[in-house]
């Protein structure tokens, strides 16, 4: 319990030191939101009166905390574009985000896993030798690239996928998985090498113990050897590269869903950075920066109850 409240507490004081650094930067950035929004030919005493509607005028101290205060609420004040709640349009984005990373990952982790362990089973093997090429090859591509190759042969020229994945909501549930094949498909391609490579590592690393090789002296299987004995025993780096890899889907979808003009919370940031709409900007970057964080908070406490050592210290 005192490891889990000290992950707690860690992962709670990394997300402020975040929201500063986001707050920070975005104050950094040169420009300026009401100079943009009038443009060029805009008049000082107009360009100060948007400043002074906005809450600009006010010190960057004051700003941050009621910002942080707002966030905390979940209130994260109205859009300087489009003059609407930032909360309830992210609130529309992020479950487009969440349905898309959830279905990469419901096939993504059962087949990293699945492959993994073939893998091992067959080490060193033509089947072995094929996974690693290929997963190389899936590692070395970027998103972007995979995106537009799957667009290319399975949109444009077969004409059996949909482009651009456009969702809303009157589809049915059939519509909306049509919809996001494309760049569901490119979200597992990109996440599985790495989550693959990974639990082959992690199993190999435990097939030389002591218990190991007595299950093979009685005369088990390879393949029950490897999910009753072995795999359990590397469930605890497993389970970190998953959670990694869960939070890229969520983070990470930020190229896939430009690449797709998919209405998710990756494009609903890049189009407020175009017009410099600084407080989607930052409330998009702290609600990515929180589901990275506490994944990765929830693998530390899952690595802890998996392993008896940590559990039951001496």
């Amino acid at each position: 319990m005192a490891l889990i409240v000290q992950r707690f507490a860690l992962s709670i004081g990394l997300l402020f030191a975040v929201s500063l650094m986001i707050f920070g930067g975005v104050e950094a950035l040169p420009g300026d939101f009401a100079t943009t929004y009038l443009g060029q030919s805009a008049t000082p005493q107009a360009i100060e009166n948007i400043r002074k509607d906005l809450g600009l005028d006010q010190p960057a101290t004051t700003r941050y905390v009621q910002w942080l205060g707002g966030a905390i609420k979940g209130d994260f004040g109205k859009s300087w574009a489009s003059r609407n709640s930032v909360s309830e349009q992210i609130g529309k984005r992020l479950g487009n985000s969440l349905f898309l990373a959830f279905f990469a990952a419901i096939i993504s982790v059962p087949l990293a896993v699945g492959l993994g362990m073939l893998a091992v089973q067959y080490r060193n093997r033509l089947p072995d030798k094929i996974i690693n090429v290929i997963s190389l090859a899936a590692i070395s591509l970027p998103e972007f690239f995979v995106g537009y190759l799957l667009i290319l042969f399975f949109a444009v020229k077969m004409g059996i996928a949909t482009f651009p994945a456009t969702v809303y909501d009157s589809m049915t549930l059939g519509q909306r998985l049509s919809a996001i094949a494309l760049p569901t498909a490119t979200l597992v391609l990109v996440v599985l090498a790495h989550m693959m490579r990974m639990t082959r590592a992690a199993i190999l690393n435990v097939m030389s113990s002591a218990y190991v090789e007595t299950a093979e002296l009685k005369g088990l299987s390879g393949l029950r050897i490897i999910a009753r004995h072995a795999a359990p025993n590397a469930v605890a780096p497993v389970i970190n590269v998953i959670a990694l890899n869960l939070a890229y889907l969520v983070v990470g979808v930020v190229v896939v869903e430009v690449v797709f003009v998919y209405p998710g919370m990756g494009q609903y940031m890049v189009d407020a950075v175009t017009v410099r709409d600084m407080p989607v900007v930052q409330a998009c970057g702290l609600i990515f920066a929180a589901f990275y964080i506490f994944l990765n908070m929830f693998a530390d406490i899952l690595a802890i109850v998996a392993n008896p050592r940590l559990r039951h210290p001496r």
